[in-house]
Parts: structure tokens; sequence; C-alpha cells
């Protein structure tokens, strides 16, 4: 659905929430996930009115959960992390289905998976509803230094042109009969991951240069 459009997480669409300012966005975001992250670990209501706050403004931006879903596959460490906790840490215990865990582990645990998944879930909301052009533009208004919103718009538009050659240099792998996900083979990966490195370096170093000999003096016109 994103076919097009600056960035693969944008969901086209003509809600509310695609056409508000992306700097109002931007301010709501960022609002939004201090309050989150504010809040008290064992405040499960407030977490849960933020949760339902969110889910609202996804419903009015009408991008299916079944959209966003697949993409928050990005939090799994962060989960595996807030499983763990009550298992490894210290304090008195309590048991959860008959296992022994520790009470401040599980309060630790539960609060950061709520707001990791408040915060992945808003983020990638964000992402679907505003294309990568309109995030600059806000961006500028928000008076951030010009140089880090060229930053960013260079790597909005280079980012597709990294990974496609990093698709090439793996299907290169295999055809040689080197299989990435392979254990023996990861220092292979680990050298091309270094290769791809350098050449995107030398690609951004060609680029500056080509902009320095157009008139570039570090203002986009």
């Amino acid at each position: 659905m994103g076919a097009g459009h600056g960035h693969r997480l944008f969901f086209h669409g003509h809600s509310v929430v695609h056409r508000a300012p992306a700097h109002l966005k931007v301010l709501a975001l960022v609002g939004f996930m201090l309050v989150v992250v504010a809040l008290p670990r064992q405040a499960y209501v407030a977490h849960g009115a933020a949760a339902l706050v969110l889910l609202a403004v996804i419903a009015v931006s009408r991008v299916p959960l079944r959209y966003l879903a697949p993409r928050m596959v990005i939090e799994v460490p962060f989960a595996v992390f807030a499983v763990l906790m009550p298992f490894v840490s210290h304090g008195p215990r309590t048991e959860v289905l008959g296992v022994a865990v520790s009470e401040p582990g599980l309060v630790a645990g539960a609060a950061l998976l709520m707001k990791g998944t408040i915060g992945v879930l808003a983020s990638l909301t964000f992402a679907a509803t505003t294309e990568a052009d309109d995030l600059l533009r806000g961006l500028q208004r928000l008076r951030v230094p010009d140089l880090l919103v060229q930053i960013m718009g260079f790597m909005i538009r280079y980012l597709d042109v990294v990974t496609g050659e990093m698709r090439r240099m793996v299907v290169a792998m295999r055809s040689r009969g080197c299989e990435p996900r392979s254990p023996r083979h990861w220092p292979v990966l680990a050298r091309s991951l270094g290769a791809l490195f350098i050449r995107s370096y030398e690609r951004g170093e060609r680029v500056h240069h080509a902009m320095l000999s157009r008139g570039y003096t570090g203002r986009l016109p």
C-alpha cells in the first residue's frame, strides 16, 4: 500500500490524521510519549486509558491493525527482556501460575512491556500517516537545525539504495554457497557488512562533492 511514497511504513489514506500538519503530529507524539513514560509503574488504569486513546487515533486514521501488527516485531527484544525480568531480578518473591518470581521484577517488566508496546504502536501510527517529505517540512517548521533535517532527508532517499545493494550482496553470497543465516558463515556476513559500510561512506562523499560542485553552501535551495 505504501508503494510510490517516501517510505515503506506509510499507509496511503485520506483520513483526518493523514491530513493533519506534520509538525502538529510530531508535537502530539512527543507529548503523548512523555506522558506515557512519566506514568507510575503500577498505574495500570492510566496505561489502559493511554492505550484506548491510541486505539481511537488508529481507528480515526483508518490504518488497519493487521498492517501495524507485523511491523511491531521490532519490539520483540524488549518484550523478551521484560518477560525475563521477573526471573532475574532480586527482591521479595511471589507466585505466578505456580512459579516463584521477583515481585519488583514483575512490576518493572509489566511496566516496560506496556510502555514499550504503546510507544512502538504510536510511532508506527505516526509513520503510517505521515509521508517523509511532510515530516521533513514539519521538522523545519519546528526549527530543528537545518543540517539535521538534511541528514534525515538524505538518509530517507538513500535507504532504499543501500538496502538494495545489501540484497544484491546476499544474493551473490548465496550463489556462491554461503548462507548468511548459518553461524559458520557469520564472519563472511560481517566482512560484507563492513564492505557495505565503506561503499555507503564513499557514496556519501561522492554525493557531497557533487553538491559542492553545484554551489551547495550548507542549505538546500
